[in-house]
């Protein structure tokens, strides 16, 4: 399945109606442990798809940003019925397999 890129204009339909698991992916191209998750986010999107995933630029999204507040990025959201269920913040080397503990119950 493809990333999508989640807006404020986008958020409900994508996020909140979603009949699927949400993985939310909050980045900015001026972090580097962003940049660095990206292909992994990109590469597990591919790979799953009983889950949806979506990106949120926090500089083109400051709501949603603040809507989950974000203080750290890079952050990972799991939602699920419109309600957090899970979330990972920041990024280590075994990222994939902390990334797929998360999801492991709602694939």
């Amino acid at each position: 399945m493809q990333v999508l890129t989640i807006t404020s204009d986008n958020f409900e339909a994508e996020v909140l109606k979603s009949d699927k698991p949400v993985l939310l992916d909050f980045w900015a191209t001026w972090c580097p442990p962003c940049v660095m998750i990206g292909p992994i986010v990109d590469e597990i999107a591919a790979e799953q798809p009983t889950i949806k995933v979506g990106k949120v630029n926090v500089e083109d999204a400051p709501d949603l940003a603040e809507r989950f507040e974000v203080t750290n990025i890079p952050l990972l959201v799991l939602v699920k019925d419109g309600e957090i269920v899970a979330q990972v913040e920041g990024f280590r080397l075994d990222q994939k397999e902390i990334i797929m503990q998360m999801l492991g119950p709602y694939l």
